[in-house]
């Protein structure tokens, strides 16, 4: 009988396959799949590419369109979640109703820059020298009278209004002083002092604002503190200081913040007669700095803020004020030119 080993169909009785179809691993016998080759990523891209080259040849139109509507949904979508952030006042406001601020009916501010930490632990000692912590610039006859009298003037400036909040501002700012601030230490001296005669009128609205570290600072904090006490921003702003640094708060101090002239008054008293030349000559370098760098952001004006904080006290605003949380951050050569709630 002869036998036919020719090939065929796989209907043909007569064909067979030697081995399974695919790869066959002879020593173990065993059949493997078949891989197919991967597509590599930028294959995968031209083959994307290709596929809309040639949806734009037949349904140009139509392509632009979709594409136009996916980018208003994209700029929709980050405008609505920029709006979200900043009207989510909890985020930063105190925890607190608005009809729960302790002073809500008070309108201007009254603020009083601190320039030393009173250290004696007497009361009675407060126009001596020895009982306030001094610089070595500020060792002169009559310095403690000087502060004494920044003191009283604020006192007497807000007894006459009776909207006014007079606040004491300046931080922790000497570390051989130990942790206690400039504006506590005024508050001390006005409480030592019977208020001048006023106590009665003013220390009901009395408060303290402790982390400025410098003059700048004792203006923008002590806005946000007032709006942190009241609810508002101040309708005017008087500030009470060394005569000689009149030409600092009102003419770069309060332009950094763009608040009104004709609100702000400034109140100057003399310094003491020993100091006022070396005085005048270490106010010209300081105007000449923040003329340079009108927020005290970098070089020598920031080194000094942080060497006034020598317990690394974190500084909580703008918590307190949550509508001018961008001025904080704000470190231009020229005024901030967003929205600040007083601008005119």
């Amino acid at each position: 009988m002869k036998i036919s080993y020719t090939s065929g169909s796989n209907n043909s009785p007569l064909s067979f396959q030697a081995y399974p179809r695919g790869d066959f691993d002879l020593e173990s016998g065993i059949s493997k799949k078949s891989r197919k080759p991967k597509r590599s990523p930028l294959r995968m891209i031209q083959s994307v590419g290709n596929r809309i080259r040639n949806y734009y040849k037949h349904h140009p139109v139509l392509l632009i369109s979709m594409f136009l509507i996916f980018v208003i949904t994209v700029i929709t979508m980050f405008s609505v979640y920029d709006r979200g952030l900043r009207m989510m006042p909890s985020l930063w406001s105190v925890e607190a109703d608005e009809g729960n601020y302790p002073f809500p009916n008070l309108k201007n501010l009254v603020m009083v820059a601190g320039h030393s930490v009173y250290v004696s632990s007497s009361c009675e000692k407060v126009d001596k020298e020895d009982s306030w912590f001094l610089e070595p610039y500020q060792k002169h006859k009559g310095q403690a009278a000087s502060f004494v009298t920044h003191i009283q003037k604020g006192v007497e400036i807000a007894a006459i209004d009776e909207l006014a909040l007079l606040l004491f501002s300046g931080g922790e700012t000497r570390k051989d002083a130990g942790p206690r601030s400039e504006a506590q230490s005024y508050w001390i001296v006005a409480e030592t002092k019977g208020w001048f005669g006023k106590g009665d009128s003013v220390r009901s609205r009395a408060v303290t604002e402790e982390h400025a570290r410098d003059s700048h600072e004792n203006l923008l904090f002590s806005v946000c503190r007032f709006r942190e006490l009241t609810g508002s921003y101040p309708h005017n702003i008087s500030v009470v200081g060394y005569d000689f640094k009149e030409k600092r708060f009102v003419d770069l101090h309060r332009s950094t913040v763009r608040f009104p002239q004709y609100r702000f008054f400034y109140h100057g008293t003399p310094s003491s007669p020993n100091s006022r030349e070396a005085a005048l000559k270490g106010e010209a370098l300081v105007i000449t700095q923040f003329q340079e760098d009108p927020y005290g952001c970098s070089g020598s004006l920031h080194r000094k803020r942080i060497g006034r904080n020598p317990f690394h006290r974190s500084i909580p605003y703008p918590k307190g004020c949550p509508e001018i949380a961008s001025l904080f951050r704000y470190c231009g050569s020229t005024p901030y030119p967003g929205f600040l709630p007083w601008a005119e």
